[in-house]
């Protein structure tokens, strides 16, 4: 525990009058050390986990894990100071990708069998939500950029049928799709949809 924790799991707390109630306080005090670890460690210690171990973000959370719980279990040599405990934790995660690479390459993974292939199966469910997204946002274009995404898109018809059933050239049926969709985005966006 760090000297931070142990002061945080002392504090306060002598006069609990319950071993029950010291062990509640001494748990949430255990949490709150954890939490701010994270907090001020965690995105890096997982940004350089994940770099080391090639890409392979879930065994970085698991090593980080790890890390935090010997930060933990260390005792009061350490303090949540960048300065104090950064160091540590860096050492410590740098050792567990370490162990993890040399049981790799002495226990290579085992190819998969069928029973453990996972085969997405297509559904229909974000083709659904695509096009109530959609058609919640079109009221906030003008008439004639939802005629023209209603016919081109909606229904399925080329540029060249569009322009004969609108009786405009070509050219401005794709210059007002090219700005209807545009116009889409903008309603997307605003709506928190996409970025």
């Amino acid at each position: 525990m760090s000297t931070q924790q142990t002061t945080v799991l002392t504090t306060g707390h002598a006069g609990s009058a319950t071993p029950r109630a010291a062990a509640q306080c001494a748990a949430s005090d255990a949490e709150r050390f954890v939490r701010e670890l994270y907090a001020r460690h965690g995105t890096t210690l997982l940004a350089y986990a994940a770099r080391r171990l090639d890409g392979d973000w879930h065994r970085a959370q698991d090593l980080v894990q790890e890390t935090a719980v010997r930060a933990w279990r260390h005792g009061p040599s350490l303090t949540l100071s960048v300065d104090g405990i950064r160091p540590w934790l860096f050492r410590v995660l740098r050792n567990l990708v370490t162990d993890e690479h040399r049981a790799r390459a002495v226990r290579p993974e085992a190819p998969l069998r069928g029973d453990d292939l996972v085969i997405p199966v297509a559904d229909s469910a974000d083709r659904v939500l695509a096009v109530h997204l959609v058609r919640e946002a079109l009221p906030d274009l003008t008439a004639q950029q939802r005629e023209i995404l209603h016919a081109l898109y909606f229904r399925g018809l080329s540029v060249n049928h569009v322009s004969e059933f609108l009786d405009i050239p070509r050219g401005t049926v794709k210059s007002r799709a090219h700005y209807a969709l545009r116009a889409l985005e903008r309603a997307l966006v605003a709506r928190g949809v996409v970025d």
